[in-house]
């Protein structure tokens, strides 16, 4: 059976757990899948990628360790049926991670898309509420589950555009409900807000937006000693590993920032976008 060799230290912190990923054919959510099954879990790689996502479940080790569906995270529908196929393959579901996203580009207020504010609505707020709800649906029986959402700094500071400021705003409240709602069936629900992550949606980011990051003191070009630099989609993927395993038992309703402090330096170039 091929799979991904992958270090691991210690015992395996997700044996005989099952996990529905978003948006892991690529990125952030490839990483944690990966990471996911290194540590002993069986994972949904649901997707709009179907050649990516069909390649990437082969590689985990094909049906016996990962399955792709595809899914468009703003249709109830496939993010029913990525759940259900978790229970139908794999006997449960214990880890939801929402990670699916969009990029919205920045314009002016007076400017605002509202066609386009509806498209970033449906994947980035609408897909989680959505995959919240069935998640909810199948843990609630089974006493047990964490249910993990991908937010951005820009749930705190402003970030590119007023619409994924908004709406990874909207991400922290979502998960404080459910935090609340679902803690006496012992389901945990957390947010991470990434900084930076240098991922293949990076190549849409517009150039002068990455010329900015790249040129401040905290993002300094990879050929300088400075040790701080844009992070990759690994820095997520072990901040997922930590609130998906039993090591975050007591740990629900937070927004885990993984910025390198970030959010903490004057004139940072998310600020200023």
């Amino acid at each position: 059976m091929a799979t991904i060799a992958r270090a691991v230290t210690g015992a395996l912190r997700l044996q005989g757990k099952v996990a529905v990923i978003t948006g892991a054919a690529s990125g952030i959510g490839e990483e944690t899948a990966k990471t996911f099954v290194a540590h002993g879990a069986k994972v949904i790689i649901a997707d709009i990628q179907d050649a990516a996502g069909e390649k990437l479940a082969r590689e985990l080790g094909g049906p016996d360790t990962a399955r792709f569906i595809h899914c468009d995270v703003s249709q109830e529908e496939d993010v029913a049926a990525a759940v259900d196929l978790s229970v139908s393959a794999y006997g449960g579901l214990h880890v939801m991670f929402n990670n699916a996203g969009v990029l919205v580009p920045g314009c002016p207020l007076e400017e605002t898309s509202m066609v386009e504010f509806d498209r970033s609505y449906g994947v980035l707020l609408k897909g989680a509420v959505m995959g919240v709800k069935h998640a909810a649906r199948v843990m609630k029986p089974m006493q047990t589950g964490s249910i993990i959402t991908t937010a951005s700094v820009a749930a705190h500071i402003a970030g590119p555009s007023m619409a994924y400021t908004t709406l990874k705003h909207a991400l922290l409240g979502l998960t404080r409900y459910a935090a609340w709602e679902l803690r006496d069936f012992n389901i945990r629900a957390n947010t991470i807000s990434p900084g930076a992550i240098c991922t293949p949606i990076m190549k849409d980011v517009p150039k002068f937006f990455l010329e900015q990051m790249q040129a401040s003191s905290f993002f300094p070009k990879m050929k300088t000693s400075v040790s701080h630099k844009i992070a990759g989609p690994d820095s997520i993927a072990n901040a997922a590993l930590f609130l998906a395993s039993d090591d975050s038992a007591y740990v629900s309703g937070e927004d885990l920032a993984v910025d390198g402090s970030h959010m903490l330096q004057p004139g940072d170039p998310l600020r200023e976008a």
